[in-house]
């Protein structure tokens, strides 16, 4: 396999905390390879800049030709470019490459340094909203940059980057993070605008001096997550997980602001792993209630109560009654006689969606999908003591079920499965065996299931295995649980099977396949 490229057109940093050097730190942690192209030359330390001057527009060019003739980028990276001759020379370069494939294009909109120094002029400003904003497929600029670009005040509460965000979509780039670096706050809140998912992204913010360098290392791993293929929002929350590991990395090189640090090995960390919410809260919601047994083994799914009593009888104890249509009074018969039979036998019987019935009729617990989270009352779900299982299928998605601290969290489809359709590329054992280590709660491992897919699965991690066409359309029912069953707990005991540094992506990125 090809080892995807990403271009760097920045600044030079002489003391090595920002553009072009950190750009080629973080190229290198997501073990892609960096190229360079100076846009302007500065003289600076880890106390002030001295003295900042543009690449004449000839030599950008040239550098940029020399790259596209045998180093063609995945994607683009752009920081400091110095002049309004650069930029419209990168923005001419953009266009070429584009008309024999897809580039996608990460603006860094750099205004001021760290130091305070300030490096855009108005006229550049104006460049970057004409030439780049356009052509963009995600800007990142921090709460200052944001207004910076509007020609606005000062950015000072969440519905004002949230309408900036949106401000700065109508510009034309297709994703805009307003990043909260420079909010203050015991969090670290981005706003994310992206086709895939709005919200606030959130972290602890880490207390430290040395942070030199931040905007840039994450619109470098936005870059470079976008060159490995993963779409705009997965690419800001992997971002936002190297960037912050970089920051606790961080440490003084000279008298002033030490440089941020990126290393490998971030994207396994669990507590990196941000929350991502409508609100930006100080905080996560409590969680939701805790499974009875987190062991949940086989969980299968069926389609009726008759179902649910004979899984029962056969001594499967997690189930899902999923019934996707009927009248109201027909749904909650079988939503009460499933639950009455859990009940009798003790089982782990979650409802799938009908949520309001499964507090109606006291049911151990709901599961949901992603668009349910929309409508769902998860307050009241909580204060009704229910557990709640919640799907997921990427990184966004992952977050917006970390924010709620769910009884189980789903990762699918693990196999291929024509049970459902979706968007979503099978997520496959190296995967399911990451989300199983990253993840605090309990993971599901759902799709495509047979008895050796389950035992795989269970030496990824995952503490439930869901099965539905393997048991109800298997002829003889009772054998299909069995295997199972067998299969499972063989698992349990068996070697573990290793996690990759990152998940693979799950959803075509749009930058790169139109």
């Amino acid at each position: 396999m090809t080892t995807p490229i990403v271009w760097s057109i920045a600044g030079s940093d002489s003391g090595a905390g920002a553009g072009l050097q950190a750009d080629l730190r973080t190229f290198d942690v997501f073990d892609v390879h960096g190229c360079t192209a100076v846009a302007a030359i500065t003289a600076q330390n880890s106390l002030s800049v001295a003295r900042v001057e543009p690449v004449p527009t000839g030599l950008l060019d040239a550098q940029l030709a020399a790259l596209a003739g045998d180093l063609r980028p995945r994607a683009i990276k752009t920081g400091l470019l110095g002049s309004v001759a650069n930029v419209r020379c990168v923005a001419a370069w953009v266009d070429r490459l584009r008309r024999d494939g897809p580039v996608a294009l990460v603006v860094d909109p750099v205004w001021r340094a760290s130091t305070g120094a300030e490096l855009g002029s108005a006229e550049l400003r104006e460049a970057l909203l004409q030439e780049l904003l356009p052509r963009a497929t995600v800007i990142t600029p921090n709460r200052a940059e944001a207004a910076w670009l509007l020609g606005g005040e000062a950015l000072q509460s969440p519905e004002a980057v949230e309408h900036a965000a949106a401000a700065l979509a109508r510009l034309g780039p297709q994703s805009v993070v307003v990043t909260g670096g420079d909010a203050g706050g015991a969090r670290a809140l981005d706003w994310m605008h992206t086709p895939e998912a709005l919200g606030w992204l959130a972290l602890p913010r880490v207390d430290t001096l040395h942070h030199h360098g931040s905007g840039c290392v994450f619109a470098a791993s936005v870059a470079a997550a976008l060159a490995l293929g993963f779409c705009a929002a997965d690419a800001v929350v992997i971002a936002k997980m190297n960037t912050t590991h970089a920051l606790r990395q961080g440490r003084a090189a000279g008298q002033g602001a030490g440089a941020v640090r990126p290393q490998r090995g971030f994207g396994r960390q669990p507590d990196l792993l941000p929350s991502l919410s409508s609100v930006a809260a100080d905080r996560d919601p409590p969680p939701l209630a805790a499974l009875r047994d987190s062991r949940m083994g086989l969980y299968a799914i069926v389609d009726s109560a008759a179902w649910v009593e004979r899984m029962l009888v056969a001594g499967v104890r997690t189930l899902q009654l999923r019934i996707k249509a009927g009248a109201p009074e027909d749904l909650s018969r079988e939503v009460a006689r499933s639950v009455a039979a859990a009940h009798a036998a003790q089982a782990q019987l979650f409802i799938n969606d009908h949520w309001q019935l499964a507090i109606e009729h006291g049911a151990y617990g709901v599961h949901l999908g992603q668009e349910d989270l929309q409508t769902a009352d998860m307050a009241l779900l909580r204060r009704a003591g229910l557990r709640v299982g919640l799907s997921t299928h990427s990184y966004w998605e992952v977050c917006r079920a970390h924010a709620l601290s769910p009884s189980y969290i789903a990762c699918g489809p693990i196999h291929a499965t024509t049970t459902k359709a979706m968007p979503w590329l099978p997520q496959g054992n190296a995967n399911l065996a990451y989300w199983c280590r990253v993840l605090r709660e309990p993971v599901v491992a759902i799709a495509g299931m047979d008895t050796l897919r389950s035992h795989e699965a269970v030496r990824c991690g995952a503490a439930g295995v869901a099965v539905l066409r393997g048991i109800v359309q298997a002829g003889d029912p009772q054998a299909a649980i069995e295997r199972l069953q067998a299969s499972i707990e063989a698992g349990w005991s068996a070697e573990p099977l290793a996690a990759p540094e990152l998940a693979r992506s799950t959803l075509a990125s749009t930058a790169l396949s139109n």
